[in-house]
């Protein structure tokens, strides 16, 4: 049974976290982990001229993108992050957008080489939904990559999550968190050819690895 999304609840914490987690110092940037120089970098997308980050956060990697030559777009929820990107990034090729991703993918017609999604969107929005969305914005040939923490085992499909603990206003979301082959089979279904997810380990034994999952048009 898909769970109740509440997009202006999600906006409002995402607003929040556009206030504590942008960093006006930030210089361009893209990993797929969150652990520094640890794992592939932007050569999973292979070599795009367009690119799609769906839940950009700070921009970095959109940035990163732009720098290199690409037509880079950043789609964030958040009005107050989206602001801070524009007045931050001025780079050519980096455009930012705010949308919420299932409308905006269902309503833009724009297609690109790429979109991918670092502990973004494919994290917070239903695969059922966003994934054709996301094969139907592709070019022939495109990648569809993005990277979150593996799931907790025992703990699968959409999970509850409130930002800032458990007291104060009640602001909160839902992640989606599935076994590796399960995200392959979303996939599949969705009209993309080919699918692989793994787990990357952490640099450190023991600590939270990086599911990291790839998908070709």
């Amino acid at each position: 049974m898909p769970v109740p999304h509440d997009i202006a609840v999600e906006t409002e914490l995402w607003n929040s976290y556009a206030e504590s987690a942008f960093d006006s110092d930030a210089e361009p940037a893209f990993r797929w982990t969150q652990y520094a120089a640890h794992g592939p970098g932007p050569e999973l997308l292979g070599a795009p001229k367009t690119a799609l980050e769906i839940g950009c956060g700070t921009g970095r990697a959109v940035a990163y993108l732009a720098k290199q030559g690409l037509q880079a777009t950043g789609l964030d929820l958040s009005p107050v992050m989206v602001k801070k990107l524009k007045e931050h990034w001025r780079i050519p090729g980096a455009t930012f957008v705010c949308g919420e991703v299932l409308d905006h993918l269902d309503s833009h017609k724009a297609s690109y080489d790429a979109i991918y999604s670092v502990f973004g969107c494919a994290w917070f929005a239903d695969p059922g939904r966003l994934f054709p969305l996301v094969r139907a914005r592709l070019n022939a040939g495109g990648v569809f990559v993005f990277s979150q923490p593996p799931a907790i085992p025992g703990a699968y499909g959409p999970q509850g999550m409130y930002k800032g603990g458990f007291a104060g206003p009640a602001m909160f979301t839902y992640r989606y968190s599935f076994r590796p082959r399960v995200w392959e089979r979303l996939l599949t279904r969705a009209g993309f050819t080919a699918a692989e997810a793994t787990v990357l380990d952490a640099p450190e034994p023991g600590h939270i690895g990086t599911l990291i999952v790839t998908a070709q048009a």
